[in-house]
């Protein structure tokens, strides 16, 4: 059975953030993570992918570049750590 047959019957505020996931567009990333997951974790990934045909690797990705969005701070602790290696 396909996802989209349960598209009507969602919520329409979960379609937002699939609509979201799925039209990220990873087609050019080449570099590769090898990434420890728990259990759990695991578990919920391989389920929304079978829920939603939202491949792990392209949710993993869409993650991280939201994480990075959403808290800047980040990338300048970042920055001044490299900056201080460098003094």
């Amino acid at each position: 059975m396909s996802w989209k047959f349960f598209r009507g019957k969602r919520d329409p505020e979960y379609n937002e953030i699939l609509d979201r996931i799925k039209s990220y567009d990873n087609s050019d990333h080449d570099k590769l993570v090898h990434v420890r997951l728990d259990e759990h974790t695991l578990l919920i990934l391989n389920q929304l992918k079978l829920a939603t045909g939202v491949e792990i690797q392209k949710m993993v990705a869409f993650s991280i570049s939201e994480l990075l969005r959403l808290h800047p701070e980040l990338k300048t602790i970042i920055k001044q750590f490299l900056q201080k290696l460098n003094e």
